[in-house]
C-alpha cells in the first residue's frame, strides 16, 4: 500500500490579475451592454416611431393614366356592342368574363333578334379616376368614356366603370351607360407673334421644310447644325407655300405655317416649330418639331 503520509506535489501557475478580473466581470458587462441597447432602441421608437409601408401590386395616381384600365374599358365596349342575331351565344360568351353574379346576363343588354353589328374601332376619349374604391369594393375606381364606331349605329359613346383591386386585378364595377361626347370648343385664335423679317432665315426655313417633307435627308442635312439628325415623316409631301413665319416668344425658335400636298392630291395646312441659331452669319436648324403653341 502507498504511504498515506507521503508528500503531495503542488504546482503554482502565476496568472495576471487583470485576466482574472476580466473573466469575472465579462458576463456582467455584456448583460449591461444588452440592457443599454434595448433602452436606446425603445427611446428611438418612442421619439420617431416607424411608419408602416403598404405594398400594393399596382400603384396609380390621379395624374397618371391607367393604360390597362383604359384598354379593359375599350375591350368591354367592343364586345358589348358587337353582336350577331344569327349567333346570340357568341355575345353571351364574350361578355361572361366581365360579369359577376350580381349583374344581369350580358350586362343587361339583349341584342335584337335580327341583323348584326360590328365595331370598327374604339378609343378612350375621357377618363375620370379617383382613389375611392369602386363599387366592387377595395382598390381604385374609374369611369372611362369610350368612343365606339359601329357599322350599324354609327358613332356611340359608352361610359364604362372599372375598378382595380389591391391585387392589381381589373373588374367591371357597374353597368355601362350611353353618354354624349366630351364637350368641345372652337380652336382659339393664335397669339400675336413677331413676324420674321430676316429674308435669309425665311429662305433657310423654306428649303429645310421642303426637304423635310419630301424625305430627302441628304439635302436637309445641309441646313442642320452639326451632329443633328431629324426623323422624317413616313409619307412624303411636297411643299406648296410658306404662309407665315413668326418668332416664338423668347426667341431661339420660329413657328412656320405651310401648305403641302401628298401624292394623291390631298392638301394640308401644317404647323412646325424650328429651333434656329445664327452661327458665323449663317442660319442653322437644330430641331424640327410640331408647334405646341396652339
Amino acid at each position: 500500500m502507498p504511504d498515506a503520509t507521503a508528500p503531495v506535489a503542488v504546482s503554482v501557475t502565476p496568472r495576471a490579475l487583470w485576466r482574472l478580473r476580466l473573466r469575472r466581470e465579462l458576463p456582467r458587462r455584456l448583460l449591461q451592454a444588452v440592457a443599454v441597447c434595448g433602452l436606446l432602441a425603445s427611446a428611438r421608437f418612442a421619439v420617431d416611431p416607424p411608419v408602416p409601408v403598404l405594398v400594393r401590386a399596382v400603384a396609380t395616381s390621379s395624374g397618371q393614366a391607367d393604360r390597362a384600365a383604359e384598354g379593359f374599358a375599350a375591350l368591354f365596349a367592343r364586345r358589348y356592342l358587337s353582336w350577331n342575331a344569327a349567333d346570340p351565344e357568341a355575345h353571351r360568351l364574350a361578355l361572361a368574363p366581365y360579369l359577376g353574379p350580381q349583374m344581369e346576363p350580358e350586362a343587361g343588354f339583349q341584342p335584337p333578334q335580327t341583323g348584326s353589328q360590328h365595331v370598327l374601332w374604339t378609343q378612350v376619349v375621357q377618363a375620370r379616376t379617383s382613389g375611392a374604391p369602386g363599387r366592387t369594393g377595395g382598390g381604385v375606381g374609374g369611369r372611362y368614356t369610350v368612343a365606339v364606331q359601329t357599322d350599324a349605329s354609327g358613332l356611340l359613346y359608352l361610359s364604362v366603370a372599372v375598378s382595380r383591386a389591391p391585387s392589381g386585378a381589373l373588374a367591371l364595377s357597374g353597368y355601362p351607360a350611353f353618354v354624349g361626347p366630351p364637350p368641345t370648343a372652337p380652336a382659339p385664335a393664335a397669339a400675336q407673334l413677331g413676324e420674321v423679317q430676316d429674308a435669309s432665315l425665311a429662305t433657310v426655313v423654306t428649303r429645310a421644310l421642303r426637304n423635310y417633307l419630301a424625305g430627302t435627308e441628304s439635302e436637309l442635312a445641309a441646313d442642320l447644325a452639326a451632329g443633328v439628325r431629324v426623323p422624317l415623316p413616313a409619307a412624303p409631301l411636297s411643299l406648296e407655300s410658306l404662309d407665315s413665319l413668326d418668332w416664338e416668344p423668347g426667341g431661339g425658335a420660329v413657328l412656320a405655317l405651310v401648305h403641302a400636298q401628298d401624292r394623291g392630291g390631298g392638301r394640308y395646312a401644317l404647323a412646325y416649330r424650328l429651333a434656329v441659331a445664327l452661327l458665323g452669319g449663317r442660319w442653322e436648324i437644330s430641331a424640327i418639331e410640331v408647334d405646341q403653341g396652339q
